[in-house]
């Protein structure tokens, strides 16, 4: 699944490590998701757009 996630931590300013720390998960698994190799949880995929402010299909793009 396609995401919008390494955009979205660069506009932040963000290292992985940095948005992993936010997230409470490793940084391997902010580099999984962001190369497209894991597709999160809904309970992370809800961490993650509570944290950027936006809705869950904003971040991760099905089917593109």
């Amino acid at each position: 699944m396609k995401n919008a996630l390494k955009i979205l931590r660069s506009q932040k300013g963000w290292s992985q490590g940095e948005l992993a720390d936010r997230l409470e998960v490793s940084r391997q698994t902010v580099n999984a998701i962001e190369t497209g190799k894991y597709d999160p949880g809904l309970p992370l995929a809800f961490k993650i757009s509570n944290l950027f402010g936006c809705r869950i299909e904003d971040i991760f793009l099905y089917g593109q």
